[in-house]
């Protein structure tokens, strides 16, 4: 069967990266052996590693209540359902130019660097939206900053983080470190969604209004992107005595190319629910409270976490391919018979199950990526695979709002599941016989 095949010298999974894996964790491992007793790391993972998922889970944590806050905060400014899918746009148009920037330009810096700068920037923005009132000016803010309107990690630290990630860990580990990757993500930003009740205790505890206590999660968002920043600062180069310089995609490119295309689909139809317009038609729909939805968000986020888990021994007696594209198609068709729900809990309930199937292919789609290219176009695979799922998913959220605003059936989820399903059939039929190096044994 047909498969990448990189240059001999630097396969993915071959001789080089095991080599250049095994350097690392014998030099580094010992820093991080509490995450080897707590179970959390594969045990060739680096510290490294631990580093980059105490940042990620972090960065959740706010993603998760700011994603909800959002919205309400945009509607007391008194800005329209349209506003807040321009506002969404921004953001994810935004993250997009940025990742392919330092996809594309960033090999003469430091990912380390780079990530400081991120959370820097983070930073910004959490004040800038708990100074900012007005509509142009926000939007402005959103498109050079970190705001995410969705559940999934879209921004600049994504391509980032994923190809030191993929050097932090022995090959035959990857899957799991990814989905570990993946879970604390999820969990933490399950944690985040409960937070959004925050507001209605600072309004009871200090007099604030509703727009002050708004404000004041921003500022919140501000300072985890600090704490975020001092984690970064402590991730080294690595220490082996030929390490891979990151370059422009080469060998890989047409095989990157053709993922890319196929994960726009996928995020253009994501983009049309993303949390914070999910949020906006549960409360359209079924006249929700935010604390209520801040327990659904929960739910489905704490469900999502459990696919995380699945994804490892799933994928690894599948395969990647197979595990992506035949757990996400289930969920795909959750999503399309929501809008047909009448009753709140039906609804709620396809959610869920929809979370429980969603999130298999997360971690196996970025492991997949990271073991068909070179190690020296890692960080260019993870940029140019990213921005089109940011540039896809940033038109979306308008469309989404336009509809809303003209109907709570929930047009969105069924052309946003309608889309996303035609993206599983689609992968499947391309890349059914391409396996990564760890699978081509398989019969």
């Amino acid at each position: 069967m047909p498969t990448v095949a990189p240059d001999r010298g630097e396969r993915p999974g071959g001789d080089n990266t095991r080599t250049e894996s095994a350097g690392l964790c014998a030099q580094r491992r010992p820093q991080c052996g509490a995450g080897v007793i707590l179970g959390l790391l594969p045990k060739s993972a680096t510290e490294d590693a631990a580093r980059i998922l105490a940042a990620r889970g972090l960065r959740a944590l706010a993603d998760g209540f700011v994603s909800i806050l959002l919205p309400v905060y945009l509607l007391d400014l008194g800005l329209s359902a349209t506003a807040v899918g321009g506002i969404a746009t921004a953001t994810l148009l935004g993250s997009a130019l940025l990742t392919l920037a330092i996809g594309m330009k960033g090999g003469g810096f430091s990912r380390s660097a780079l990530l400081l700068a991120a959370a820097l920037l983070m930073v910004a923005t959490g004040v800038g939206f708990g100074l900012v009132i007005s509509f142009w000016p926000l939007a402005l803010i959103a498109f050079v900053g970190t705001i995410n309107p969705s559940t999934g990690d879209v921004s600049v630290f994504l391509p980032l983080e994923q190809s030191i990630l993929a050097e932090s860990v022995a090959p035959a580990e990857r899957t799991a470190l990814f989905a570990r990757y993946s879970l604390v993500g999820s969990l933490l930003g399950a944690l985040g969604t409960l937070l959004a009740v925050a507001p209605e205790w600072l309004q009871l505890a200090f007099g604030w209004t509703p727009r002050q206590a708004l404000q004041a999660m921003f500022f919140v968002y501000a300072a985890i992107g600090l704490l975020a920043a001092l984690i970064y600062r402590g991730i080294k180069p690595p220490k082996v005595a030929a390490p891979v310089r990151q370059g422009p995609l080469g060998p890989s490119r047409r095989t990157v190319y053709k993922l890319a295309f196929l994960f726009s689909i996928d995020a253009f139809g994501g983009g049309f629910f993303v949390q914070s317009l999910l949020a906006l038609w549960l409360f359209a729909r079924f006249d929700m409270a935010v604390a209520t939805a801040a327990q659904v968000f929960f739910a489905m986020n704490a469900l999502a976490a459990v696919s995380f888990l699945a994804a490892v021994p799933v994928a690894r007696r599948f395969g990647l391919i197979n595990t992506m594209v035949f757990t996400h198609l289930p969920s795909n068709l959750c999503l399309v018979a929501v809008p047909f729900a009448d009753d709140v809990g039906l609804a709620v309930a396809l959610l869920c199950l929809r979370s429980l199937l969603s999130q298999m292919d997360v971690p196996t789609r970025t492991s997949y990526v990271m073991a068909v290219v070179t190690p020296s176009e890692r960080a260019a695979a993870a940029s140019v695979t990213a921005v089109p799922r940011s540039l896809a998913s940033a038109v979306s959220p308008t469309i989404a709002g336009w509809l809303l605003s003209l109907s709570t059936f929930g047009w969105p989820l069924l052309i946003g599941g309608t889309l996303k399903a035609g993206y599983d059939l689609a992968l499947l039929w391309q890349f059914r016989h391409v396996r990564p190096p760890e699978e081509e044994k398989r019969p």
